[in-house]
């Protein structure tokens, strides 16, 4: 039982960022509104398509893994915005605090003991929340380093 509540410590941790990588918050921080929807030389997305494109991802991961009768995007193209820009201040806003507040529920579906970690998720194929949330974390830090690289290039990070 030692290691269990061990492993969620860590992994909520892990969802938390902060340690090895830059926090959302942080990498999101004073960007200016100019630049959400620019899209540097030489890169494939805006600060605004890679922003929603992890709410989009970390969504259907957090409700294939607590919701049997979710339906996910069609993939690509239901994974990433339409624009390149927000389409006003309150979508950004918008998309930040439904990112946060997935985060964070996912957070909570990790640390709740009655969560089994190991199991296989009922309506999956072999996935398990354990997996679910190591995949969280994955993409949302792959995509972190993308958003700094694109703020780099726009000169909008220190």
């Amino acid at each position: 039982m030692g290691n269990d509540k061990s492993l969620r410590e860590h992994l909520v941790k892990l969802l938390e960022g902060g340690h090895a990588h830059v926090t959302f918050d942080a990498a999101i921080k004073n960007l200016p509104v100019s630049l959400r929807g620019k899209r540097p030389k030489g890169a494939e997305h805006s600060a605004w398509e890679i922003v929603e494109h992890m709410r989009i991802a970390q969504w259907d991961i957090l409700e294939f893994s607590r919701d049997a009768k979710h339906v996910s995007p069609e993939w690509p193209s239901g994974y990433w915005p339409e624009t390149k820009a927000p389409p006003n201040a309150q979508a950004w806003n918008k998309t930040i605090r439904a990112f946060n507040a997935d985060l964070e529920a996912m957070r909570k579906l990790v640390a709740a003991k009655s969560t089994d970690l190991h199991a296989p998720i009922p309506h999956g194929q072999g996935q398990t929340i354990l997996r679910e949330a190591l995949l969280i974390a994955d993409h949302n830090a792959y995509h972190l380093g993308e958003l700094l690289l694109v703020r780099r290039l726009l000169g909008a990070w220190k």
